[in-house]
């Protein structure tokens, strides 16, 4: 990840620049930093430069010490220079994607307060990133991410301006933790791996660690998580990490999905896209990350995190389509599905934070965080997350919240009727219901779990936790860590309104 640092004074031989268009005419736009732009309109022009986002010119170019300009696009020129927030973001990731192989460069970017500015850095820090660990021979080959950026600002030398700066790198590292782990192949990462990574990264932070493994969750009646695990040869756990700052503002649970590789089960996947199930766990990434960062931000706010972690596997002891199933709460459940085994880890999950959070008194929010269904792409594509929950003015808080981040979130209901397709004369509900609306009936069965006094989000990430096909803004192909910035962010807006 790029070192971050900002200065009014440039000093790298490459410069990043704003680029945008005004009604199809090109616009410079570099902030504060001063350059001869006719010469380089009449350059931009010549090979076809836009100006649209994600696009990203490089100009070779002697002008003082520089013998590098790239333009990266901003898309339509704002009003006096005032771009949305996301737009600088996703503007200088694109850059800084560009920039692999490079030591340093500077961001002579738009902007005149300090949330511009933090935009600008947390770009930077999310788009210097690569995925290199399992790379052999081909490894020399894979360029190394931006080392260095320094970002061009009068704003970014108060200690404000440095505060952003360490935030954004802070956010950009836990961001990175999640697409690691979302990238690594089941083959290195099973639950027990899982929750020795996580582990490694607790010292220093003032958390606390617990960890179930197959014989507590069998003995303390942890039904959903062990039925789902008991097929592999990795067994199942529980990773529950707790930070209980004093003079704590408010108390949240986030509960997240780990299926470390997802078969199917005897609901058994076809070939075609299987590989991508190493990705199944990046809601329980997202959740344990996310405390992290908030551990290491010392931000006032009690976050109890729990990862759900389980491989779904084909073997002797799997389970089967109608076996029951009895989860945490009591509740039983016919496995009409193995392949819907995230919303059984799930129900664990959520029984035991809430269990946890009625000795301390309750819950302002608890998020459960999940690559859940395919029809949350079927119906929000691959770049929207789907958010469901019991609570409005939750759900609005969070959307707000969501909209400053820049991660994508659509509010759907929760159809009451959608409970009867989960009914079954032998259980007290099944794992599956109609096939239509899935995203919907996965969110109906998580319902189930939650106690009407908890104010209860659902999000389901299936579509924006990977990119398959091409980089954008500052996402790499492979996993984007979404999630983290926005629940990092609730916990500031539980500090700052609390």
């Amino acid at each position: 990840m790029a070192t971050l640092k900002s200065s009014s004074k440039s000093s790298a031989e490459t410069l990043v620049i704003g680029l945008a268009s005004d009604g199809g005419t090109l616009v410079i736009e570099s902030g504060s930093y001063s350059l001869d732009t006719k010469k380089l309109l009449a350059i931009l022009a010549d090979i076809g430069a836009t100006g649209k986002a994600d696009e990203v010119t490089k100009v070779p170019f002697e002008e003082g010490r520089h013998t590098l300009l790239v333009f990266t696009g901003l898309g339509a020129k704002e009003p006096r220079g005032k771009y949305p927030h996301e737009t600088l973001r996703r503007a200088a990731g694109s850059a800084t994607r560009a920039l692999s192989g490079k030591k340093s460069a500077d961001f002579a970017l738009p902007h005149s307060d300090l949330p511009e500015f933090a935009a600008i850095a947390e770009g930077i820090g999310l788009g210097s990133y690569s995925f290199t660990e399992h790379r052999g021979a081909s490894k020399s080959e894979q360029r190394a991410p931006l080392a260095s950026a320094q970002i061009i600002s009068d704003v970014g030398e108060s200690a404000a301006g440095k505060s952003a700066i360490k935030r954004a790198t802070i956010l950009s590292k836990y961001v990175h933790v999640v697409r690691d782990l979302v990238n690594t192949p089941a083959n290195f990462l099973s639950p027990e791996i899982f929750v020795r990574k996580m582990k490694a990264l607790t010292p220093n932070l003032g958390v606390k660690v617990e960890v179930l493994d197959e014989k507590a969750l069998k003995s303390k009646g942890y039904g959903g998580i062990y039925s789902v695990g008991q097929g592999s040869a990795n067994p199942p756990r529980l990773l529950h990490i707790s930070y209980t700052p004093a003079k704590s503002k408010k108390r949240f649970a986030f509960v997240g999905k780990g299926i470390t590789f997802d078969t199917g089960g005897y609901a058994l996947k076809p070939a075609l896209g299987m590989d991508a199930m190493k990705t199944d766990m990046a809601g329980a990434a997202s959740v344990i990350a996310s405390l992290l960062a908030i551990a290491e931000l010392k931000l006032p706010v009690t976050i109890h995190a729990y990862a759900c972690m389980a491989e779904n596997m084909i073997s002797d002891n799997a389970t089967r389509p109608g076996d029951i199933i009895t989860t945490l709460s009591g509740k039983t459940v016919e496995v009409l599905n193995p392949d819907a085994e995230g919303r059984l880890v799930l129900a664990d999950g959520i029984t035991r934070a809430i269990a946890d959070a009625e000795k301390a008194g309750g819950l302002d929010g608890l998020i459960d965080v999940a690559t859940l269904t395919g029809a949350q792409i079927i119906a929000l594509g691959l770049r929207t997350a789907g958010l469901m929950g019991n609570d409005d003015s939750f759900a609005k808080e969070f959307l707000q919240i969501a909209e400053k981040t820049g991660e994508l979130f659509w509010q759907m209901p929760l159809p009451e009727e959608l409970r009867a397709t989960l009914e079954t004369p032998v259980a007290d509900i099944a794992n599956v219901g109609d096939k239509s609306g899935g995203m919907l009936v996965a969110g109906v069965f998580l319902k189930e779990f939650v106690s009407d006094s908890t104010p209860w989000l659902h999000l389901d990430i299936a579509g924006p936790s990977y990119v398959e096909k091409g980089p954008f803004g500052y996402n790499p192909v492979g996993g984007t860590g979404v999630t983290v910035r926005t629940l990092v962010a609730l916990a500031e807006s539980a500090v700052s309104h609390g």
